[in-house]
């Protein structure tokens, strides 16, 4: 037996498959993934392995594994600390920060969970686990938010989310990358972009309509019901459109989003990692890992408003910005990364894709289920956000038009999003209303703003 094969059966992998012979080949690998991995550590088995009862061994293989393999690992204190905050009713600002910060190494972690799993179901069913639970986070951040009615929160942190991945992670790695290789030709594939980029260009769309049918209207009691069922019917087709964009990734066009780092002979490890954990052990540490990230939402959308007022700046802000930021941060930092060495095509999958995935399938499910709920969210983002993603989207696309980058569209990308920020800083509506006054512009409770 080799060596691989017996740390596996010795320390926690699944024995079942092992016994079975079968072969865990390797998922395809995404730009998500592969950014996320840099965030990974080694971790040694030397001193786990001299532990002579199974069942402690397995235990403490996994949390080596789960805990301690991600250099993220330094943030983890903060999620016993905000529910000991929440628990000792501590200042709302300080459950919020503790909850923003114990969301990074998560978001990190279920990446790498899913990919654990992917290793034992096979590039399809592991690719359609990675792109659902590639924005769990804000998905289970919006679903607390709807409980709580609080639709503009969950508007402004799934736009944010847009405008983050198409203008602040693209525009920082275009930025450094074309910086770290001034000397260097940067090009990308074009094909994976373009996909992208019609999928942002559909889900413009979807959010036009809604705000546009507002105004061409005569306002009156009936005309918010028509934008809900206009949104409603376009949450479905966008949902189709991404079953079908999924099975254009996953099986008909599969080649056109992997990264061309795997097909390389040089340094990259990844395409020959096998699964450190079992299946099971996978499984159960994702369920609760989501779990956390669900208390944690909680406590994110229960403090908000009141780290708002204590910080001195809007909900509009923390939500557009500051979340999406956070959540992000570690595919965010791996984009960055590896446009510093020149790989733009991983960091365009990151960007675009999450992008994409947000707009196509984090936003309709979203509407779909508070349709469920019996709550009003539409896809009438109001004139404000709708303009900015509007612009964020054509100024991608012009950026990414000619398959080449240079360091100065990173510095258009970059203040672009700048701008925007300072825009939603200096906002002062209040948390409830979502519409520009005075415009007859429907608020998400089906009433005329006035």
């Amino acid at each position: 037996m080799g060596s691989q094969e017996h740390w596996n059966l010795e320390n926690g992998g699944d024995t079942m498959d092992m016994m079975s012979g079968k072969d865990h080949k390797p998922i395809g690998l995404t730009a998500q993934i592969i950014s996320s991995s840099l965030l990974r550590t080694k971790s040694d088995p030397i001193l786990v392995s001299k532990v002579r009862f199974g069942m402690l061994r397995q235990v403490l293989t996994n949390l080596q594994e789960v805990i301690l393999g991600t250099k993220l690992f330094v943030l983890f204190p903060a999620i016993p600390l905000a529910i000991v905050a929440d628990y000792c009713n501590f200042g709302k600002a300080w459950i919020f920060a503790l909850s923003l910060l114990g969301l990074t190494p998560l978001a990190e972690r279920v990446s790498f969970l899913t990919e654990q799993i992917a290793y034992f179901t096979g590039p399809t069913v592991g690719g359609l686990l990675n792109a659902t639970c590639g924005n769990a986070t804000e998905l289970i951040i919006a679903i607390f938010a709807l409980r709580q009615n609080k639709i503009s929160v969950v508007k402004n942190s799934l736009l944010g989310s847009i405008l983050s991945n198409l203008l602040l992670v693209l525009g920082t790695s275009l930025l450094f990358g074309g910086l770290a290789n001034l000397n260097k030709e940067q090009k990308f594939d074009r094909k994976q972009a373009d996909v992208n980029l019609l999928l942002l260009l559909l889900g413009l769309l979807c959010h036009v309509l809604p705000l546009v049918f507002g105004y061409a209207v005569k306002p009156d009691s009936t005309t918010a019901d028509s934008v809900l069922e206009l949104s409603r019917a376009s949450s479905i087709l966008m949902l189709v459109t991404y079953c079908a964009y999924l099975f254009f990734q996953l099986k008909s066009h599969r080649q056109l989003f992997e990264s061309e780092e795997e097909s390389e002979d040089g340094d990259n490890e990844l395409s020959q990692e096998k699964a450190v954990i079992g299946f099971w052990s996978a499984f159960i540490w994702l369920i609760g890992m989501t779990i956390t990230i669900a208390i944690l939402s909680e406590y994110i959308v229960a403090s908000i408003e009141a780290a708002s007022d204590s910080w001195g700046i809007s909900v509009s802000f923390i939500s557009i910005i500051l979340l999406p930021i956070v959540g992000n941060a570690a595919e965010h930092a791996g984009a960055i990364i590896f446009a510093f060495k020149n790989k733009l095509d991983i960091s365009l999958g990151v960007a675009l894709g999450s992008g994409s995935q947000i707009s196509m399938f984090v936003i309709p499910f979203s509407v779909v289920v508070a349709w469920i709920m019996g709550i009003p969210m539409d896809l009438n983002f109001s004139l404000l956000e709708t303009s900015c993603v509007l612009f964020a989207v054509i100024i991608t696309a012009f950026t990414l038009q000619d398959g080449t980058s240079h360091y100065m569209k990173g510095v258009v990308l970059s203040l672009s999003y700048t701008v925007i920020a300072a825009c939603f800083f200096v906002q002062k509506f209040p948390p409830n209303q979502t519409t520009v006054p005075n415009l007859g512009v429907h608020s998400p409770s089906g009433t005329l703003a006035v």
